[in-house]
């Protein structure tokens, strides 16, 4: 899980749920003339209102928050987790309207004690957080505030110069890299790797060709063109798909998370993951790059 894919309509959801799990602890009616001494149940004490609101509500925020932090969702019948907890949201939300008109439930009122029964704070709460929840697990889908990241990407260290590798690997920001085959020899000390033409121990031969200077090799080996690579960062998850043209997705690009631009290919990028997979961004717009 990837609590950096977060959105902050999902901050919204979260927020909601303790919202909610508060005003389960308040009063559930309101009694008109009652003494502050008068012991009136919390929404505890009535099963509907657990069963409907309060559970209802804590599981589809958890099902919304749990299917936007896994990498791949998670489906129930066909249906992703997030849907399933979208549908528990809106089925709280009703849930606490309908307490909200009818406190008393089917309690027989004899003697007009109904007529002095009304929703108290902790109904009237539960019904503000259950509709903000509701509204929140909808609408993030929809509304592009509400799909930006919830935690911000942290910026890396220094972008990386045209050719080179970056210092935690390709594509592993952080670490020292060590070169291929242990450490490189010095120009001019016989016997050390990574000097091409020369015999092991023994200095180079009049007539054989001098050994090339690595930073000759390095240019070399460069590709030429304008684009230089780079880290970025996408502000929603983002599918990346295979270099072929194929339509299935071969990974998520999730926010958070520093990925590496390798290849600029019209308005998309060859990005690479951490695992050293590739594949084509197609949708670049609002990346944060490093």
């Amino acid at each position: 899980m990837n609590i950096r894919s977060l959105t902050r309509g999902d901050g919204v959801v979260i927020g909601a749920a303790v919202l909610l799990l508060i005003a389960s602890f308040l009063d559930i009616y309101s009694i008109d003339g009652a003494s502050d001494s008068a012991d009136i149940p919390s929404l505890w004490g009535s099963g509907p209102v657990v069963l409907g609101v309060v559970l209802a509500g804590v599981i589809g925020a958890a099902l919304v928050v749990v299917a936007r932090a896994m990498p791949q969702p998670k489906k129930v019948a066909g249906l992703d987790l997030g849907q399933f907890g979208v549908a528990f949201t809106v089925f709280a939300a009703w849930s606490a309207l309908g307490n909200i008109f009818d406190p008393a439930g089917a309690f027989d009122g004899e003697g007009g004690f109904v007529d002095e029964l009304g929703a108290g704070l902790g109904l009237i709460l539960a019904l503000i957080a259950t509709l903000v929840m509701a509204a929140a697990a909808v609408a993030t889908p929809l509304v592009p505030a509400l799909k930006g990241a919830l935690i911000p990407a942290p910026r890396p260290a220094a972008p990386q110069p045209y050719g080179g590798q970056p210092q935690g690997g390709y594509g592993y920001p952080g670490a020292q890299q060590q070169p291929y085959g242990g450490q490189q020899g010095q120009p001019g000390q016989p016997g050390q790797p990574g000097q091409p033409g020369q015999p092991f121990g023994g200095q180079p031969q009049p007539g054989q060709p001098q050994p090339q200077a690595p930073q000759q090799a390095q240019a070399q080996a460069q590709p030429a063109g304008d684009f230089s690579p780079f880290w970025f960062a996408v502000p929603v998850p983002r599918p990346l798909f295979a270099e072929d043209g194929s339509p299935t997705p071969i990974a998520e690009l999730a926010p958070g998370t520093w990925y590496l631009a390798v290849e600029q290919r019209g308005a998309n990028l060859v990005a690479q993951t951490q695992d050293g997979r590739r594949g084509v961004l197609q949708d670049t717009s609002g990346i944060q790059r490093g």
